[in-house]
């Protein structure tokens, strides 16, 4: 009597090993017919993206003092990068550009979300009320900071005359020329403009909430907190987590609300990171450490495009196993 020891099947074939995949390398090469499609497309992110990151990054090893050329620069290797981390500036502008893209991003989350959840309800008059409230997204910019200027002026300002009237203050406050108030100043204006994307996004994410869980919710005695806690906003992590990530990277990237309205000042105390590297290359032609800041920006916002894709990704899985 003979034992089988082997893990052929019962018909006498031998047993099939698991092919492995294979390598990038060797996918690439099986499919590279098809990249001739995406050549072009590829060739143009190589000149507008590629080419200016690489300068960018070797002009941070560079002298550019004012008085040379660009072409009479001195490499100088990493003395621009520590110049920056042994500036006060630069912790300063760091500290300022963390308050005002962590708090303009969760302010604008939030407040997006509580307009996303009452337009989410059955109302008269829903649909103007949507139109007014993405309002502050569509206007330009441009158009908003100087609006807003003006409403914040220190001698003609809307906010200061109304408070004055009403006797809260004795005179017109100085919302954007006063250190302490600037950035705060700001940071409502970056929320106004900013909301309303936070709401198209999360209101587009309750559209995928199941309204059978939510029923069986309210069956089992869950009020509306509960039933939003448990039931609504677990379902809001994809989106959410995409909504908050695209708002950082917009505010790590924010430009035109702060230059417009306050030029970095007083005193540095509303300059951000991308105010700052626009003042040293413009405003100095300090091209080499403008670049320096650059690259360290261009990292910090590659790692929160990790995270986005990664955040992205998870969330792909989670509703595919739903």
């Amino acid at each position: 009597m003979s034992i089988r020891t082997s893990d052929a099947p019962a018909g006498g074939a031998p047993a099939r090993t698991a092919a492995r995949e294979p390598g990038v390398l060797r996918r690439t090469w099986i499919h590279r017919a098809d990249y001739l499609y995406v050549l072009p497309a590829i060739v143009v992110m190589l000149i507008v993206i590629a080419y200016p990151v690489y300068y960018t990054i070797d002009l941070s090893f560079y002298s550019t003092p004012p008085s040379l050329q660009l072409r009479d620069k001195i490499f100088i290797g990493f003395e621009n990068y520590k110049t920056i981390l042994e500036s006060e500036v630069f912790w300063r502008v760091t500290l300022n550009t963390f308050i005002w893209t962590i708090v303009s991003t969760g302010c604008a989350y939030i407040l997006g979300l509580g307009c996303a959840l009452c337009l989410h309800q059955a109302f008269p008059g829903r649909a103007v009320m949507r139109a007014i409230l993405i309002i502050p997204w569509v206007i330009s910019a441009v158009a908003a900071s100087y609006i807003w200027k003006w409403i914040y002026h220190s001698n003609f300002g809307v906010i200061g005359a109304i408070l004055v009237e009403l006797g809260i203050m004795d005179r017109q406050p100085n919302f954007i020329d006063n250190v302490n108030t600037v950035l705060a100043s700001l940071i409502v204006v970056n929320v106004w403009r900013e909301f309303p994307f936070a709401m198209i996004m999360l209101a587009a994410g309750l559209q995928t909430v199941p309204d059978q869980l939510l029923r069986a919710a309210k069956v089992d005695g869950a009020g509306a907190w509960h039933s939003f806690w448990h039931v609504t906003f677990p379902h809001l992590r994809g989106v959410s987590i995409a909504t908050i990530l695209l708002l950082a990277v917009a505010n790590f990237n924010s430009f035109i609300v702060t230059w417009i309205m306050t030029g970095g000042g007083p005193s540095n105390a509303s300059h951000i990171w991308i105010t700052h590297i626009y003042e040293i290359a413009f405003g100095r032609q300090r091209w080499g450490i403008a670049a320096a800041y650059s690259v360290i920006l261009f990292l910090i916002v590659m790692s929160l495009g990790y995270f986005y894709v990664r955040g992205l990704g998870g969330a792909e899985k989670e509703g595919g196993g739903s």
